[in-house]
């Protein structure tokens, strides 16, 4: 019997090399040498040896790729070592100033560069022990990321186990998970088929795919991934990053075969310049070329900010177009009311990414770029910038009159009111079901009070049941409410809970944000929150006392007074004190009086490609201040695309305007960095 046992123990583990050897060929390589049938065969055998001894299993069997039964969630777990995010550049302008920064801080003439396609995917990190795969997260917010190991395993191009010579006690690699794009439309084309609702692209179906609670389904989806980076390569006995890929390689990993290298900015540019166009190509979408200093020394020797390395930078790819025809106008109502015109677009692919939909801003800018229904337009996406309509191609015009500007709300039916200084028109109605469940949402999101597991879904389930109307009512959730609810069991109830309990001390920023009082974004807030330390403090303020902060004008501290003398505002305070919701205070933060940012004030206008509260960040830091309107007081306007009145009027008031060239010029000068 032991004999038995000792033989299927041997026959299995040379299945499981054997099936392994397969499997980093067909997934790794891309250099089968097997049918599927032949490899279909090797599976069940192995299947059928350990059913019939269930001793001989092993963790890392190929048989175990996908896991039984469905997941209760995805634990936080800190990263041994943090997650940081790349600064992204725009231009050859950018990308030069980069090297030029690089240079100066080795010291040197010239610096060779690892260069890399930067894959519209979702980054993961990949832990492993004695060459066994043991934890696989996400990136999270930098210091930790959700636990995703189970649903990981399913992707064949991830060893479950190391090959090769050398493998080292423990290791962790960076990846990005990601789908190509033919297999991405296939995907979709199944979903529609089964009346099943598609992805928008597939970065969004990859991410879905990766927190799905059923392992079994994410198995079914065709997730690939590229590793990018050791953590520890010095220590592995690496001199490059480009030596650490190959050793990754070896040890069975997937690596991008278009990494490359450059030698100086002089080469950089020149490869830069190329794939501008051949990344259009790629059977994946890349928005950018990620680019490294390649000697890990110098890495060392640059080392990083809080936020990004000194060493790298993600080179995004200029704006592209794509033809389209806008099939559908609709109405859109955000969480403070203002309806906005968006764009339903016949399906075009631009960047990798599928584009179904775009802004159209405004009805002044509709009015003005003169887009109907059933016209053929251009669209474009750059960097981060959400995908856009730009123009009307010329003689792609169906007849259809031009898209009114709606007097009643499409969702509550209230009168609207239109603001002729912001291009605004807005619904008043408080109650206004799109705008209760967009607050709902809004003050559970990672920019506001980060309450993991209070997302979209969850918030329509709630104000379907009749359970929560405003954010007062979340505190008042109770486990035996929740655990009846669809795809909500006992530990996701529990979480929830958990997750809305802590949010009560959460930084009183975020609470202020959460709030969503007009033309209070997370700057304001938090010049809020310094000023005043207390929500009940703030609530008592006069407007007056708010527009004595520098950096708000009079226009904000007239919204901020409004809000908290009306009786819902008044309320909102009284109940959420009640509640134990009471932010907490910041740490004093010392702002800078010197440099070339010190005491202006500054105005944002129009689309920039970094996101508004970044932009805004980066003004604080650097001794700035930022308010909403122009006036006489105003230093500087930062105009984007598409700016309107407040360009027109620092114009006529002869401020200073700078494109967002100029603008990151000045914080790169300033030496304010993300």
């Amino acid at each position: 019997m032991a004999s038995g046992v000792s033989a299927a123990a041997k026959r299995a583990e040379r299945l499981r090399k054997e099936i392994e050897e397969h499997d980093h060929r067909y997934y790794v390589l891309g250099e089968p040498v097997v049918s599927d049938q032949v490899y279909d065969a090797l599976l069940r055998e192995l299947s059928e040896l350990e059913a019939q001894h269930p001793e001989i299993q092993t963790a890392d069997s190929p048989t175990r790729r996908v896991a039984r039964g469905l997941l209760s969630g995805f634990p936080t777990v800190p990263h041994k070592v943090p997650m940081l995010s790349l600064d992204n550049t725009y231009s050859l302008e950018e990308l030069e100033a980069f090297d030029a920064r690089v240079r100066k801080l080795l010291r040197v003439d010239e610096v060779e560069y690892a260069i890399e396609p930067k894959v519209d995917g979702v980054a993961v990190a990949l832990r492993y022990e004695e060459g066994r795969f043991v934890l696989g997260l996400t990136r999270g917010d930098g210091e930790k990321g959700d636990d995703i190991t189970t649903n990981l395993r399913t992707i064949r191009s991830i060893p479950l186990r190391l090959r090769g010579a050398r493998i080292p006690a423990t290791l962790e690699a960076r990846g990005e998970v990601y789908m190509e794009t033919k297999e991405f439309d296939r995907l979709n084309r199944r979903r529609e088929g089964a009346g099943e609702k598609t992805f928008m692209n597939p970065r969004n179906a990859t991410t879905g795919s990766l927190k799905m609670l059923d392992t079994a389904q994410v198995a079914l989806r065709p997730l690939r991934v590229f590793v990018y980076q050791m953590t520890d390569a010095r220590a592995q006995g690496c001199e490059t990053h480009l030596e650490a890929l190959e050793r990754l390689a070896s040890l069975g990993f997937r690596t991008n075969p278009d990494n490359s290298k450059a030698l100086g900015f002089a080469a950089l540019r020149r490869y830069c310049e190329t794939w501008t166009v051949r990344h259009a190509s790629l059977p994946y979408g890349a928005d950018g070329l990620v680019i490294k200093v390649n000697s890990l020394r110098e890495q060392e020797r640059l080392g990083a900010t809080a936020k990004a390395p000194r060493w790298g930078i993600a080179y995004k790819f200029g704006v592209t177009e794509a033809e389209t025809v806008l099939e559908t106008i609709e109405l859109q109502v955000g969480r403070t009311g203002v309806v906005t015109p968006v764009a339903m677009l016949a399906p075009v692919t631009l960047l990798g990414t599928v584009v179904k939909r775009a802004t159209l801003h405004n009805f002044d800018e509709l009015e003005r770029k003169d887009i109907r229904e059933g016209d053929r337009v251009v669209i474009e996406k750059g960097g981060e910038v959400i995908p856009k309509v730009v123009r009307v191609v010329p003689g792609g015009r169906r007849r259809s009159d031009p898209f009114p500007v709606p007097r009643r709300c499409p969702v509550c039916k209230e009168p609207l009111t239109r603001d002729p200084e912001q291009a605004a028109v807005r619904c008043e109605n408080f109650l206004c079901p799109a705008q209760v469940r967009r607050r709902l949402v809004h003050w559970g999101s990672r920019g506001a009070l980060d309450i993991e597991g209070l997302g979209e879904k969850t918030v329509d389930l709630l104000v379907d049941r009749e359970l929560v109307a405003t954010p007062v009512d979340i505190y008042d959730l109770t486990a035996k409410e929740l655990v009846p609810l669809e795809r909500m069991a006992e530990k996701s109830a529990s979480n929830l809970l958990a997750a809305i309990e802590a949010s009560k001390k959460a930084p009183l920023d975020r609470l202020i944000h959460a709030i969503g009082i007009r033309h209070v974004g997370s700057t304001v807030a938090r010049l809020l929150a310094e000023r005043f330390r207390s929500l009940e403090k703030l609530s008592l303020a006069d407007a007056e006392t708010v527009e004595q902060i520098p950096g708000i004008g009079p226009e904000i501290a007239a919204s901020v007074a409004a809000y908290f003398g009306s009786a819902a505002g008044r309320k909102l305070v009284r109940e959420l004190l009640a509640r134990g919701v009471t932010g907490t205070a910041p740490e004093r933060r010392a702002v800078p009086d010197t440099g070339p940012f010190a005491g202006k004030t500054f105005v944002l206008t129009g689309a920039l490609s970094m996101p508004r509260e970044e932009a805004e960040r980066r003004i604080l830091d650097a001794g700035g201040r930022v308010t909403g309107s122009v006036s006489k007081r105003t230093d500087v306007v930062v105009a984007g695309e598409d700016a309107g009145s407040k360009l027109e009027k620092a114009r006529a008031l002869r401020i200073e305007v700078w494109d967002e060239a100029a603008f990151r010029a000045a914080l790169d000068g300033a030496g304010v960095k993300r």
